[in-house]
């Protein structure tokens, strides 16, 4: 079991070589957007999808082509871009303050009733990475569909440090 608390402490790119987990390279947009905005003292990112680079890593909806733990690894595939884009955007995860916001959209067929153990591949991500104390609520949505096909679709929105 990972000691949560050593995240802060360590610092989130400490972290990450600790996990042994090398960030994909930064997401590119699929259309006419930003992958991030700031205002203030809060970074806004568009939605992550479960890219890596530009390549779509699943496609279909958990709970019909694909099982809960598809969509849960699927959910960390798009985290994983998030703190991609985090990094490109901010130079460093250390200047994380805490994710103030998590909102996991999951493309579902209409009787799936497993969301949270989907969203809990984002969420744990981020606590691994960030420790309890920066972690978020969260916000679990099943849609009809997301972009390309994908089965997962994460938002974040950061606290950073001036």
């Amino acid at each position: 079991m990972v000691n949560h608390g050593s995240a802060q402490a360590a610092g989130a790119e400490q972290r990450l070589q600790e996990l042994g987990i090398t960030l994909p390279p930064p997401p590119t947009p699929f259309g006419a957007y930003v992958e991030a905005v700031r205002s203030g003292k809060l970074v806004f990112f568009s939605g992550m999808l479960p890219v890596v680079g530009h390549e779509p890593r699943y496609i279909g909806r958990v709970g019909g082509t694909l099982t809960t733990e598809d969509g849960r690894k699927a959910a960390e595939t798009a985290t994983l871009s998030g703190l991609a884009a985090a990094k490109d955007y901010l130079g460093s995860l250390d200047k994380v303050v805490r994710v103030v916001k998590l909102g996991v959209y999951i493309a579902t067929e209409g009787d799936f009733r497993d969301h949270p153990r989907v969203a809990d591949g984002a969420s744990e991500m981020l606590l691994e990475v960030f420790g309890k104390e920066k972690l978020s609520g969260r916000v679990v949505l099943g849609v009809a569909s997301l972009p390309l096909g994908m089965p997962v679709e994460v938002e974040l929105v950061l606290e950073v440090e001036d």
